[in-house]
Formats: C-alpha cells, structure tokens, sequence
C-alpha cells in the first residue's frame, strides 16, 4: 500500500483532496441533513467557535514551531509539529463541519457596511486559501507519508511545504479574525 501511495503520490493526494473537500462542500451547500445527526446541549454547539479560534491559534504556533524546526534542520521536530498541526487541523475541521450541518452558517452580527467591505473579503479570502490548502497539504503529508526523511530532498516536499505552511498561517490568521469579527466586536 505504501509503495504504491509512493508511487502515485499526486493521484493519492488529489483522491484524498476530493473526498475532504466533497465532505466541506456538502455541509457547506446544506447537503447534510443536520437532523440526521446527533445534536448536542447548545452550550456546546455554543462552545465550538471559541474553541476552533483556540485550535486556530494552536495550528499558527505549531506551524510556525514546524518552519523554524526545519530550518534548523531538526526534521523529527519538524515532523512532529506538523502531525499536530495537522491533528490541530482535523479536529477544527470536524468541529466546525458538525456545528455549520446543525446550525447553518452564522449570520454577520454587525453593520451592513462593514460586513460588505471588511467581513465578507475577509471570509472569501479565508475560505479560499483554506479550500487550496487542502490538496496542498495533503500531498506534502502525502510524499512525508510515503518516504523516509533523506528520500524527501529528492522531492517537491521542501517547495511544496513553504508554500502550503504560508497559505495554512495565512489561512488560520484570518479566521481568527474573522471569529473575532462575529464573536467579539459585533
């Protein structure tokens, strides 16, 4: 199995891009019946985006933690951060897509202005580096999967990380600052 994830690591990567990404969008675009699903006390529901911020803020730091270690070339480091960047990242995922299939998407609280030119770019730019994320970061986690550590400098790993390890911070910062658009200034 391994060999052959090794040996069609894009075909792998895009498979698993498209199953992640089908799951967002069909909770996204309500396709998911939150009746269907258990629904928790509303504190809990109530809970959720507090703690995807806290898991947010979590990922910055281990992402950032993980460029730092590979830099110093301390790769079981660097390793190790990213599996809990990723492990950071799976349980906001989960998270939000459990809350958004009960709930809906959240309505901007605040005025319409700021939500036309400051709250809806924000969110539009968040989403979409989030959604290009996921393919990126699956295939870098895809060749780290697959090979040993010294076969990785023969291979897209270090180009492709940079840029999903940016857009990943990027992508994080944004939507804390969209959480504390709609949960703490309006």
């Amino acid at each position: 199995m391994r060999a052959t994830a090794r040996d069609h690591t894009v075909a792998v990567a895009a498979l698993l891009s498209a199953v992640a990404l089908a799951l967002v969008f069909a909770v996204a675009l309500e396709l998911v019946p939150g009746g269907t699903l258990p629904r928790p006390p509303e504190a809990v529901l109530a809970a959720v985006p507090h703690v995807n911020a806290a898991l947010s803020l979590a990922a910055i730091v281990t992402i950032s933690l993980g460029v730092r270690f590979v830099r110093r070339d301390e790769y079981g480091r660097h390793r190790a951060a990213m599996l809990v960047s990723t492990g950071l990242f799976a349980t906001f995922l989960v998270l939000y897509l459990y809350r958004v299939a009960i709930l809906g998407p959240t309505d901007f609280p605040g005025p319409a202005g700021v939500e036309q030119f400051l709250y809806l770019p924000i969110l539009v730019v968040h989403v979409s580096l989030a959604v290009v994320c996921v393919p990126v970061v699956i295939y870098v986690l895809t060749l780290a999967a697959t090979r040993p550590i010294g076969d990785l400098f023969d291979t897209r790993h270090a180009r492709v990380g940079r840029i999903a390890a940016s857009l990943w911070v990027i992508s994080f910062t944004l939507g804390v600052l969209v959480y504390a658009l709609l949960y703490h200034l309006y």
